[in-house]
C-alpha cells in the first residue's frame, strides 16, 4: 500500500478557518479540507507546506507549530498527515479553481471533511 506525506495548513483569522474543497476527479473529491499537499521526495514539511501555499493560494506563510499528526488508511493508500499552525501574508486567492472559505468553529462540524482530517475538526470545534 502507497504511504503519501502530507502537510496542511491549519490558518485562523479573526476567529475562522480557511478551508478548501477538493476538486472533481481527485481523491475524495468534493471534500472540505485545509490547504496543503503531498510533500516530495526529501522535502521537508514545512518547505511542502510554503510550496503548496504559494501554488495554491498565493500567498506566502509563517508555517508555527505543529497541530496535529495522524495516520490514516484508505482502502487504496494510507496518508502521514501534519497540520501545522500558519499564518499567511496578504489575502488567499485560489489557484486551482477550488473552492476556498472561511468558516466559524461551529461550522466544521457541519461540512464533509476526509475522514483522516476527524480529529482535527473535534478539536477544533471543541
Amino acid at each position: 500500500m502507497t504511504t503519501l506525506v502530507v502537510a496542511a495548513a491549519v490558518i485562523e483569522r479573526d476567529g475562522r478557518y480557511l478551508i478548501t474543497r477538493r476538486q472533481p476527479g481527485v481523491h475524495l473529491e468534493g471534500y472540505w479540507e485545509f490547504a496543503g499537499g503531498k510533500c516530495e521526495p526529501g522535502e521537508t514539511h514545512h518547505a511542502c507546506l510554503a510550496r503548496e501555499l504559494r501554488e495554491e493560494l498565493a500567498v506566502e506563510a509563517r508555517i508555527g507549530d505543529l497541530e496535529l499528526a495522524i495516520a490514516h488508511e484508505y482502502a487504496d493508500r494510507r496518508v502521514e498527515l501534519y497540520f501545522y499552525r500558519c499564518e499567511v501574508v496578504g489575502m488567499p486567492v485560489p489557484q486551482l479553481g477550488q473552492e476556498m472559505q472561511w468558516v466559524s468553529r461551529a461550522e466544521l462540524t457541519s461540512l464533509r471533511f476526509p475522514p483522516a482530517d476527524e480529529e482535527l475538526i473535534r478539536r477544533l470545534a471543541g
